[in-house]
């Protein structure tokens, strides 16, 4: 759930920074840190409950429940004009804490000789994956618990072989694009018609230590994470899970669900179960089919994947009918012992990290 009381106590301080001039908004860039700064939040966002960390990362729900990678490719085709622009292109949708709508505009990437509108995708998605598992390792992330920024450290080679070693392989060029999206695209995001926060995936990059932008694979590149990220590892909202689980996974909407379980069946076990609506999932924008039973069949095909996954042991579906017209549905799934025992681990880890937090505050 979205909550826009944390997000509007810091966003004058941490957020987009913008002049009041009329009909126009100026992006201050920000300059990451020239010193490193020791942080016990960003420490403890490090350390996970695990045997092998290299298979596990984070997820903050916050910033994960705003739809942003929803967009197909022949999607993308349609919205674009004749000259290969497009303009920004909005999604509605509810959650707990009320109506929203998100606002994608573009990034203006150069083809050729000319400028073509890309919005982010599933590379997109995959990158920002791994930027965040990179954020875990030593020496490669920043966090600055005052200002509420967090800055990656990276290099094109080291995403590609994190990608790579999860089995979803992207060229350079494919990762090159993709952080040029993340970096040039701007998502808004609005509660009630009301603008609460405007960034984008992947703010203020630059190079370090070389003049060649996005150039060379081994140069090194530092970006700032959005507010969302920032706040989670100050106020220790995040969420340990099977990184490298999530990225076996072939279907985007199967990744999806993954880490609604993970983030809200926290108490998984062999007593229990959990169970969503179809009409839940429409909020995602990744069931846009033109017919409602090939969406349905598309949550199925997701579903099973999640079984062969061994996320879940089975699942069932109770069709709700109007007239002889389904009107929606309810999933209910069974946890695999493997998903019982990672969700334990994750629970040992929120109150491990909040008992240390607690000493080093006294």
């Amino acid at each position: 759930m979205i909550d826009t009381q944390k997000i509007n106590s810091t966003i004058t301080n941490a957020s987009v920074i913008t002049c009041a001039i009329p009909k126009t908004r100026y992006k201050l860039v920000k300059k990451p840190p020239e010193k490193y700064i020791k942080s016990l939040q960003l420490d403890l966002f490090s350390q996970f409950v695990t045997n092998d960390k290299s298979e596990v990362s984070n997820t903050v729900e916050v910033w994960e429940s705003i739809p942003k990678y929803f967009l197909t490719p022949a999607q993308v085709k349609k919205l674009r004009t004749e000259t290969g622009h497009a303009d920004p292109y909005e999604w509605k949708y509810t959650e707990k804490g009320g109506n929203f709508s998100v606002r994608i505009q573009p990034a203006l990437i150069k083809q050729g000789d000319k400028y073509q509108a890309f919005f982010p995708g599933i590379t997109e998605e995959l990158v920002e994956e791994a930027l965040k598992k990179i954020l875990t390792i030593q020496n490669q992330g920043i966090h600055d618990a005052n200002k509420v920024e967090t800055w990656v450290r990276f290099t094109l080679r080291m995403v590609l072989k994190e990608l790579s070693a999860r089995g979803r392989d992207r060229n350079i060029n494919q990762i090159k694009q993709a952080i040029e999206v993340m970096s040039s695209c701007v998502i808004t995001l609005y509660k009630d018609k009301k603008e609460i926060w405007k960034g984008s995936i992947l703010q203020d990059l630059v190079t370090v230590g070389r003049e060649e932008y996005l150039a060379d694979t081994d140069a090194q590149h530092i970006g700032r994470l959005p507010l969302f990220i920032s706040l989670a590892i100050n106020q220790l909202e995040y969420r340990q899970f099977n990184y490298d689980r999530l990225m076996s996974c072939d279907e985007q909407l199967t990744r999806l669900i993954y880490k609604k379980l993970i983030n809200r069946y926290r108490h998984a076990n062999l007593l229990n179960n959990y169970h969503f609506m179809f009409s839940d999932l429409k909020n995602s924008g990744l069931l846009q089919q033109n017919r409602e039973i090939d969406n349905r069949k598309k949550v199925l095909s997701a579903l099973q994947e999640l079984k062969e996954k061994n996320i879940i042991s089975g699942y069932e579906t109770d069709e709700r009918k109007e007239s002889r017209a389904i009107s929606d549905v309810k999933y209910t799934l069974y946890p695999s012992h493997e998903f019982i025992t990672e969700q334990k681990a994750a629970n040992k880890r929120n109150s491990d990290t909040k008992e240390k937090h607690t000493l080093s505050s006294t």
